[in-house]
């Protein structure tokens, strides 16, 4: 059995473990006993840190945020062409969706539709997210059109918005349809859109 985490690991520690439960089960279908068995904290412990579930929800998309865009700005200086950037960050996304990792998938696709109607603070968590993500790959685009690899990019915050909600669109159905054929589709889609050859 783990040990308790030390007390200013207490709400970290919480939302660790909340993470992978709600990728499983949505945000409704988690109950806080089962998040406070799985820590292993009491549930004083648990109103301490968090006023409500509503409130512990904003949490969970919020530090799901913080250490998602860590990973996006790690893949956006790697070295290479502001074109070779972005297709590695959705060859990143495509792979992580249709992986093995279960905990790599993407908790905007699992509890998007859920909770927006449930939740105030969540939809606006997620509309914050959702928009520095979209504000990262703008970036990245403006970087291609500077250095020439993406020179038929379209705008770049329009091109960002809709190849961010062309790939949400195709991680839903990836789901549905239990394949990876949409993945692939919106890989085709992405290098149509920014003016790059397709791949052979």
């Amino acid at each position: 059995m783990n040990a308790i985490p030390a007390t200013h690991d207490v709400r970290k520690h919480i939302l660790d473990v909340a993470y992978p439960l709600m990728l499983r089960k949505g945000f409704t279908g988690v109950g806080l006993a089962e998040v406070l068995s799985t820590a292993q904290v009491p549930k004083g412990s648990f109103y301490h840190y968090f006023g409500s579930k509503e409130a512990f929800g904003e949490a969970v998309l919020e530090a799901y945020f913080s250490e998602y865009l860590l990973h996006v700005d790690a893949l956006m200086a790697q070295p290479g062409s502001g074109a070779q950037r972005l297709i590695a960050y959705f060859e990143d996304w495509r792979e992580a969706q249709t992986g093995s990792d279960p905990e790599g998938r993407c908790l905007v696709v699992k509890l998007g539709a859920e909770v927006c109607d449930l939740s105030e603070p969540m939809r606006a968590a997620l509309e914050r997210g959702t928009g520095a993500v979209i504000a990262r790959l703008a970036r990245c685009i403006e970087r291609g059109r500077a250095d020439g690899s993406l020179a038929a990019a379209p705008d770049p915050q329009t091109a960002a918005r809709t190849l961010y909600q062309n790939w949400i669109g195709a991680s839903l159905l990836a789901k549905i349809q239990r394949g990876s054929e949409p993945m692939a589709q919106a890989m085709a889609g992405t290098r149509q859109l920014l003016g790059l050859p397709a791949q052979s």
